[in-house]
């Protein structure tokens, strides 16, 4: 078998294209779907029992369904509500709801880390629950799981090629088209797999450069990835 890379690299716009769409994403996403994630941490350790509940049925639904299963639902599902959404509309919700599950429970345990006596100092201060996260336990938690925050928002954009079953033309997408443009499948997905690896190591150290910047502490002890 002789390998020509040069027709694939030839189609270099459809290809930048995808992998524009992939990043912006993933970046939407990863926003989004930590600030759900948060909430939902947050509700699991609510006294209230509903919102227990709720926040827990969501987090197991999720957490045990394929994500194919997910965005297949979401896509039919509002189609048959009548509400009409472009691909990419559709995907950024099925990824927000998807990694809002995992970074609930991530949170959650971030939260749990926390010692009981911070938590009692902010009530001795008159916080309030909420002003007690904000102010007193959501930077530490944070801080803790850090490095399965990071992780989990890069699986997130590697599940962004799931979107190309609902016709979101991403980086999987294009990759699709290009092989059946060219026959050349196995050169196509070994570039697309390239350019995945790129966006992981870049995502990396952004996230470490990120870390860097909001947890001093971590940067002072070395332990910012």
């Amino acid at each position: 078998m002789t390998l020509d890379f040069t027709v694939i690299l030839l189609r270099w716009q459809m290809l930048l294209d995808g992998t524009m769409l992939t990043i912006q994403l993933a970046a939407v996403t990863t926003v989004a779907g930590f600030l759900i994630g948060t909430f939902c941490a947050v509700a699991r350790r609510s006294h209230f029992a509903l919102l227990r509940r709720i926040a827990a049925i969501y987090v197991e639904a999720i957490r045990n369904t394929p994500f194919l299963v997910q965005i297949f639902v979401v896509y039919f599902g509002l189609s048959s509500l009548g509400f009409s959404f472009s691909p990419i509309t559709v995907a950024i919700i099925a990824l927000t709801i998807n990694v809002g599950a995992y970074t609930a429970e991530i949170m959650r345990a971030g939260f749990d880390s926390i010692h009981p006596g911070q938590w009692e100092a902010g009530e001795c201060l008159g916080l309030s629950r909420v002003q007690s996260y904000w102010h007193v336990a959501l930077r530490p938690a944070m801080e803790r799981v850090y490095p399965s925050l990071t992780s989990q928002f890069i699986l997130l954009m590697l599940a962004s090629s799931v979107a190309s079953q609902i016709s979101a033309e991403e980086l999987t997408a294009a990759a699709n088209f290009i092989q059946s443009e060219t026959y050349r499948p196995f050169e196509t997905y070994i570039v697309i797999a390239l350019i995945y690896l790129a966006l992981s190591l870049a995502m990396r150290v952004f996230f470490w450069a990120f870390g860097l910047l909001v947890f001093p502490r971590r940067r002072r002890l070395g332990t910012s990835l």
